[in-house]
């Protein structure tokens, strides 16, 4: 190519829309301040491409560059499948006039913006680097988007600009298990969930990549697919075929894109000083802007007044906390004040002062608001007169107060207001308080909760921890204003002028926790996990929370009668055995008894002089004599009663008749949800006691329980992520995985099986997901602990896949001190490289965190979608416990609800992972939770 672009040449190509969502998501809300324009992802934008330059000189520069940018959502793909991109998100509203300006600023730099009509910017990409390769010069293709690797090679590669990696055709094979030629096809079958392409159920990356490496190319597979082994596979590949040769279609770049410009006309140019510094005043940036006119040597120009917020270059300055510089609003003048900047700033941290803890029955006593660090405010709408001296109070409201009535309507049309983000920490709480006062807030962000994306395992997630931690500043403590034990008072006799610093300043930090936190989502590549698993989810637990679950008072008093005289006859059992009588709720007395006057081996005392007496000290000896059975057995009656059966009567509440139990997101660094006051997530199952408790929960007059519960949904996780043919066909095949197991293991014909081996072989599959030792299983089987551990080597024998599992686990969380779901949580491991009995722990938990994370990640994503599924029906959500969730339903809609219900549930993976195995989910129903389950 004379006089143009040839050997030598070096074309770079930047996704635009990576960059613009990359400095969307990393960066927080900016406004200019003339106007109230949203300009934090042009922001972002300028300053990548002004770091794209600076780090762009030297030998090995571009001769030539383009921006390419989508045109519009319509392309040739939608007319040729109207699914295409169908489940893709609606763009943020604050991000959709923001659109435009990221490609006046690209011109702004005097780098050439191109964009396409009916064609993608992928395709605008692919017809350029060809062109580029075909003319002997090279092309970098600035992006980390799979779909551009089918390009890679002959002088064209990928530039990650997140993680500064080149990719090659070693890399495209890292990632696909195929050279770059092949990448369509692998695609064609395994699909795209982001971009709606259909691909072959059932079939992922690792499986595509083998057939096609083995047939050599997509049309040899379906042309021979007769050929195949696997029924399964075979018959997946012949009934979709047109479907997988759709998908082919739909990921094939298109390399001749009708463009009306030539790579000639994207050399690089240096920018016109006055034209980029007049962009950037224009949009009131005035660190990037001085920034630039330094080193171009003129002089910059002036901006009348800085944005609201600034972002990246622009980070606003650590502001002392100051608590003499909160407000303490008592009128409505002071109000309307507030509200004017929530409206202009667009986001406001929002905090209540409560009488109490329980959202079901405590009165609101004020609100706080905070719009910038340092600038925050409380108003008080719910103090006694009084002092925190007089314990009694006054039922009369203290001056300095707004009526409570006026405050919210004054308030609610911003805290509704879809345009107004509202920042949280532990939303939950804060908006079931409010919606019990007729507001319903949205949208809504929580610190708690994108802490926890960040950070699992890391740290606890509470404002005054977090504080601490991220801002060197420790938070007043609220026993200073309400005092301690018996003498302790409720927050609306706390004085306000006591009240305005310590309210005010929560919201206060709850909004520099936001700003500092949101960031870092993108950052660290967890911005899925909070948008499409915690936020969304708290909304949805509040209601079921809100709704709560029947329990038969009488139900309960019954079981605690008959669960006092079991205890009693075990008791006088455990007499026996001991050869005389003794307190069996001691565990010092207990002690003696099993290691000095019985002899039993294991005996080991603590400081105090005492034996120990745990759990798992008995279950060891629990295989060797009947005494420390039996004392367990006592032990579960007695924590059966006094937590549940005695404990669940006082958690009635008294105006709804129901038990409103409280969801803690943040419990589980898994993701797995815990619940208190009551805790119903660990009610025994295993015990018929335990398992009988379950008969208080009962159903409305004309209303059903209905329990919806993954089957095996850790084993079948477990199959997919180890590769696990074996234990993938039989789920595949509907086998019943347990007895399969135990035919493979003990040579033990399926016809032949007994119900005792079949539970052994139980034992062993859920125990290795917990990375299960020998002298655990033979607590769970009450069997030698040879024995136990001769069934645990067998079974790696038979499953080697298993192990290799667990080794690439583990090496990958010591090298990175964390671990992953296979939808992006973050399961941080800090303890993973320690020593002594520390290390045997985290590297259990290595093993078994991704599989029981990913299966609450399912659960989660099925939860979330499934009040819109069921909002035509007669029928609540009511519970959700580990693997399963419980529904109230009117009794002539049990069939339709069970219906929709489980292809949620069984569907929830998708269509951001696609499972080797299938999702079952078993459904019961009755009168009571233990009918239904």
């Amino acid at each position: 190519m004379e006089n143009g672009f040839g050997k030598g040449c070096h074309l770079h190509l930047i996704d635009g829309s990576a960059f613009i969502f990359r400095a969307y998501h990393a960066l927080p809300p900016l406004t200019r301040k003339s106007d109230g324009l949203p300009i934090g992802a042009v922001a972002g934008f300028c300053n990548m491409l002004h770091r794209y330059i600076e780090g762009n000189s030297g030998p090995d520069a571009p001769t030539h560059v383009a921006v390419i940018f989508d045109k519009g959502s319509h392309t040739f793909r939608n007319d040729m499948y109207d699914l295409y991109k169908a489940n893709r998100d609606a763009m943020p509203e604050d991000l959709r006039p923001q659109m435009p300006l990221t490609r006046a600023a690209t011109q702004a730099f005097n780098i050439a913006c191109k964009e396409l009509e009916g064609w993608e910017a992928d395709d605008i990409i692919a017809t350029l680097a060809v062109q580029a390769r075909d003319a002997g010069g090279r092309c970098t293709i600035i992006s980390s988007d799979k779909d551009m690797m089918q390009l890679v090679g002959g002088g064209v590669e990928m530039l990650d600009a997140m993680k500064n990696k080149r990719i090659d055709r070693d890399g495209v094979f890292e990632k696909f298990g195929v050279g770059p030629e092949r990448v369509v096809d692998v695609q064609a079958l395994a699909g795209d969930s982001i971009d709606n392409v259909p691909g072959a159920p059932g079939i992922g990356i690792k499986t595509a990549a083998l057939l096609i490496n083995e047939y050599g190319d997509l049309e040899t597979l379906l042309d021979r697919a007769e050929e195949i082994k696997q029924p399964k596979r075979r018959q997946t590949l012949i009934d979709h075929r047109a479907q997988i040769e759709l998908s082919k279609k739909l990921v094939q770049l298109d390399e001749n894109t009708p463009l009306d410009f030539s790579i000639d006309d994207l050399e690089v140019q240096d920018p016109d000083s006055d034209v980029l510094l007049e962009f950037l005043a224009e949009m009131e940036f005035r660190t990037l802007t001085k920034r630039i006119s330094d080193q171009l040597g003129v002089e910059a120009p002036v901006i009348a007044d800085a944005p609201v917020q600034s972002a990246a270059a622009d980070a606003p300055e650590d502001k002392p906390f100051d608590a003499d510089a909160y407000e303490w609003v008592k009128d409505r003048g002071a109000l309307d004040v507030w509200i004017e900047k929530i409206k202009a700033r667009g986001t406001v941290a929002v905090d209540t002062e409560t009488t109490g803890l329980n959202e079901m029955i405590v009165d609101l006593v004020g609100v706080c608001l905070s719009v910038e660090p340092g600038e925050a405010c409380y108003i008080p709408v719910g103090h006694k007169k009084g002092t925190s001296d007089d314990l009694f109070g006054s039922d009369e409201l203290a001056d300095g107060q707004m009526p409570l009535q006026e405050v919210l309507d004054a308030l609610r049309p911003v805290l509704e207001d879809d345009s107004i983000l509202k920042v949280f920490q532990n939303a939950k709480y804060d908006c079931k308080i409010l919606k019990r006062y007729g507001v319903n807030v949205a949208p809504i962000d929580d610190t708690m909760l994108i802490s926890y994306a960040l950070h699992a395992g890391l740290h606890g997630h509470g404002m005054d921890a977090l504080s601490e931690r991220y801002l060197d500043h420790k938070p007043i403590p609220i026993k200073s204003l309400l005092g301690t034990g018996k003498a302790a008072i409720t927050f609306d006799m706390v004085p306000i002028q006591d009240a305005v610093p310590y309210a005010a300043e929560d919201a206060d930090i709850t909004f520099r926790l936001w700003q500092k936190f949101k960031p870092q989502l993108h950052q660290h590549q967890v911005t899925s996990v909070y948008e499409t698993l915690e936020r969304p989810l708290s909304p949805v637990l509040a209601q079921m929370e809100m709704h709560g679950v029947k329990v038969d008072r009488d139900t309960l008093s019954r079981m605690s009668n008959t669960f006092a005289q079991k205890m009693a006859g075990l008791e006088a059992d455990i007499h026996a055995l001991a050869g005389r009588p003794f307190n069996v709720g001691s565990p010092k007395q207990l002690g003696e008894i099993l290691f000095d006057e019985m002899g039993l081996e294991g005996g080991k005392k603590g400081k105090t002089g005492a034996y120990a007496t745990g759990a798992d000290i008995l279950e060891d000896l629990a295989t060797e004599h009947d005494l420390p059975a039996k004392v367990l057995d006592w032990r579960q009656l007695s924590k059966l009663k006094s937590t549940y059966t005695d404990a669940l009567q006082d958690h009635i509440n008294p105006d709804t008749g129901r038990v409103h139990t409280s969801y803690v997101q943040t419990g589980a660094n898994t993701g797995r949800l815990a619940s208190s006051d009551p805790n119903l997530q660990n009610i025994p199952v295993r015990s018929e006691e335990g398992r009988r408790i379950r008969e208080a929960f009962v159903a409305d007059a004309g209303k059903t329980l209905i329990s919806l519960d993954y089957s095996q949904i850790e084993l079948r996780i477990l199959a997919h992520m180890a590769d696990i043919e074996a234990l993938k066909q039989a789920f595949r095949d509907g086998q019943d995985i347990h007895a399969m197991t135990a035919s493979e293991m003990f040579d033990v014909p399926l016809t032949e099986m007994t119900p005792e081996t079949r539970r052994r072989a139980k034992a062993i599959n859920f125990g290795v997901i917990y990375g299960i030792s020998g002298f655990g299983l033979a607590r769970n089987l009450r069997i030698p602990r040879k024995e136990a551990q001769d069934f645990i080597n067998r079974y790696f024998e038979r499953f080697p896949g298993i192990r290799t599992y667990m080794d690439d686990t583990k090496a990958f969380a010591k090298e990175n001190l964390f671990v992953q779901t296979l939808f992006g949580r973050k399961i941080h491991m800090p303890e993973m490289n320690a020593k002594g009995p520390r290390a045997g722990f985290a590297q259990r938990a290595a093993i078994n965190a991704p599989i029981q994370g990913t299966a609450a990640d399912i659960i989660r994503r099925a939860m979330i979608r499934m009040p819109e599924a069921i909002a035509h029906l007669p029928a609540k959500m009511l519970l959700q416990v580990h693997d399963e969730l419980i529904f109230e339903v009117d009794d002539d809609a049990v069939d339709e609800t069970t219906e929709v219900a489980r292809a949620i549930m069984q569907g929830a993976a998708e269509p951001v992972v696609k499972l080797d195995v299938p999702l079952i989910v078993d459904a019961g129903r009755g009168a009571n939770w233990a009918e239904a389950h």
